[in-house]
């Protein structure tokens, strides 16, 4: 009883491939240069947009101008600080404890703002401690952080499983610090 249902199954089977194979080639002796890009869609499928179409946005900049709004609203500027005065009670820096945080660094990781790989620093940290000792020094005594090392850079990434992508609230962004 199996071996003939089995045998029915592949029979029907074969059918089906033998009758989709028989309208494609009809299809396609028949075709015309415009029923050709209907062949190429059925073939590959549609392709999907490459840039989703946002409000407001028709360009790849407009698009980062409306993303970034979206997820990094203005906010209201602030004064910086009137001026810096040393802070007495800080710990003065020394050059175990930079040495021991370039330790926990790796040498492989991304360039920071400056455009140095973490090799140099602990290369130049090895050749002469001082140098970074009086570079950071002065930063630490004035509990100053420079605005070069607050900046990340963020990737925008598509929420998978949406049908369109017409709002900013349905993209995530991923920070690297």
């Amino acid at each position: 009883m199996r071996e003939v249902a089995g045998t029915s199954k592949r029979g029907y089977f074969k059918a089906i491939k033998a009758a989709k194979n028989k309208h494609w080639s009809s299809f396609l002796l028949t075709a015309t240069p415009q029923s050709l890009w209907t062949a190429k869609r059925f073939a590959y499928g549609r392709a999907q947009p490459r840039f989703p179409s946002l409000p407001g946005a028709e360009t790849p900049l407009q698009m980062n101008r409306v993303l970034l709004d979206h997820f990094f609203p203005p906010k209201e500027p602030f004064s910086p600080p009137p001026r810096l005065r040393p802070d007495r009670s800080a710990p003065p820096l020394t050059t175990d404890e930079i040495a021991a945080a370039l330790f926990k660094c790796s040498p492989t990781s991304a360039l920071g703002p400056d455009g140095i790989p973490y090799s140099t620093w602990k290369q130049v940290n090895k050749v002469n401690p001082s140098i970074l000792l009086h570079v950071l020094a002065p930063l630490v005594l004035l509990g100053y952080h420079p605005a070069s090392l607050k900046g990340s850079n963020g990737v925008v990434l598509d929420k998978p499983g949406k049908s369109s992508y017409g709002s900013p609230s349905l993209f995530r962004i991923i920070v690297l610090i």
